[in-house]
């Protein structure tokens, strides 16, 4: 027999292979970070032995999601500005606060939001926010996988005075996490009204340097859009596509004030696209036509937003939003069907990102695995696995989280850290906040 270090029964394995086989009933082998072999229990448990046996026969294992776009530490804003406009938003309840930030907050939001990741069955993540290094931090002792950016936008910020300090600390961070199995740190602009044309090529210049990927918010609503009409005299895609920022490294997130001609030049481009439904549903700012990016060719994937404009990172709730907003919108029953939403928060998350190993349970991938408990009266009865993670699961069945080989959640442990001294200094954090916006608000 072979050996291996783990073994898992699982009663449906959804694999998202190239056929995207269901099997009940089912065995996966693991040793290190990756699978080594998937396939009928009966196959696998003649094949296979472990150092390690755990049944999951009473449910659901399948590849870990991914969350394409979030602000993972503005989990300490939750809540604490809603039902406004995005502009509003941003510049009346969320930026003032944000310019007291300390590394100390955005580290501990940044854990909080991990936790919150990893319970609900996320094992990848983007992220774009200030003090960045904190978040790496909060990623690493946690155990998931980010891609992880400090975000370029016109300085002085809280973390760079000017541009040549911001290029200067971005750098450095690429250096320092480069070699790290889980991390990687692409570069990502916040948008076209709060950078320069200058300032995005630069950006996009480093992130060839770097050989990564370049991320922008980019046609999120029709006050963006505006503005970026009244400031260059184009739309906010035209402009980025007439200063040459369009192409396979690019991901837009957003991209819900787009024209059937942007759609055929994302597309021609290469371009990935990031739906992000609730939050652009929350703030007003409609729908983003997926199913014609999709119908298009554009790799569409899947993602939160913010915690403070969501208000969560839960991905199973983000699917059942996409596939029945998508419905709603086009008016459509046949529109974004189930397991075109999966692959968006599987597959096409891993592509958008760049990760070819992730997104699938098949041999040689990295070992990001999920299992869901379906012994509970909204997931039974079972006739489709991936109708039932679409449309019924609610992310609060993940009962086991693992990325690259490692457990980071399992029945409601952390291995990683004690959950309640986190939720303890949470706590702490509230208060100073409230206590800062007091001071604001009186100024």
């Amino acid at each position: 027999m072979l050996h291996c270090d783990r073994i898992f029964r699982a009663g449906y394995c959804v694999t998202q292979n190239k056929d995207r086989e269901i099997i009940e009933d089912a065995g996966i082998a693991l040793s290190g970070h990756d699978i080594m072999d998937v396939g009928p229990w009966k196959i696998i448990s003649a094949k296979w032995t472990g150092k390690e046996f755990r049944d999951f026969s009473h449910c659901i294992v399948m590849p870990g999601l991914v969350n394409a776009h979030c602000h993972a530490a503005m989990s300490v804003f939750r809540g604490l500005a809603d039902d406004l406009e995005l502009m509003d938003w941003l510049a009346n309840h969320i930026w003032p606060v944000e310019k007291k930030l300390s590394p100390h907050v955005v580290y501990t939001g940044s854990k909080l939001s991990c936790a919150e990741m990893a319970r609900s069955g996320t094992t990848t993540f983007s992220d774009m926010y200030l003090y960045q290094r904190q978040v790496c931090e909060a990623v690493d002792e946690v155990g998931l996988r980010g891609l992880l950016s400090e975000g370029v936008i016109q300085s002085p910020t809280l973390t760079y005075d000017s541009m040549d300090e911001g290029w200067t600390l971005i750098r450095k961070l690429h250096q320092d996490y480069v070699a790290h199995p889980r991390i990687q740190t692409p570069i990502m602009a916040h948008a076209v009204y709060t950078t320069t044309p200058e300032v995005l090529q630069e950006s996009y210049r480093l992130a060839m340097e770097f050989g990564s990927k370049w991320m922008i918010h980019a046609a999120e609503s029709e006050s963006e859009t505006a503005l970026c009409l009244d400031k260059y005299g184009k739309r906010p895609i035209e402009h980025l596509d007439s200063l040459g920022l369009l192409g396979p490294q690019t991901v837009l997130f957003h991209c819900v004030t787009v024209s059937d001609r942007e759609i055929e030049r994302i597309a021609e481009s290469g371009t990935s696209v990031v739906h992000c439904p609730e939050s652009n549903m929350k703030l007003g700012n409609g729908c983003a036509p997926v199913q014609k990016l999709l119908n298009a060719g554009v790799c569409v994937a899947l993602g939160t937003d913010g915690p403070a404009s969501n208000n969560d990172l839960n991905m199973f709730r983000e699917m059942a939003s996409a596939a029945l907003m998508q419905k709603g919108f086009t008016g459509d029953p046949k529109a974004l069907p189930a397991q075109d939403v999966l692959d968006m928060a599987t597959l096409n998350g891993a592509k958008a990102m760049g990760l070819e190993k992730v997104g699938r349970l098949e041999p040689g991938f990295k070992a990001d695995i999920i299992a869901l408990d379906v012994e509970a009266p909204h997931l039974m009865p079972m006739y489709s696995p991936v109708s039932h993670i679409v449309y019924a699961a609610n992310g609060m069945e993940v009962c086991l989280c693992m990325v690259d080989g490692n457990i980071v959640y399992d029945h409601g442990a952390y291995p990683a850290f004690d959950k309640h001294e986190l939720y303890a200094e949470i706590c702490r954090v509230r208060q100073w906040i409230l206590s800062n916006l007091k001071k604001s608000m009186k100024n």
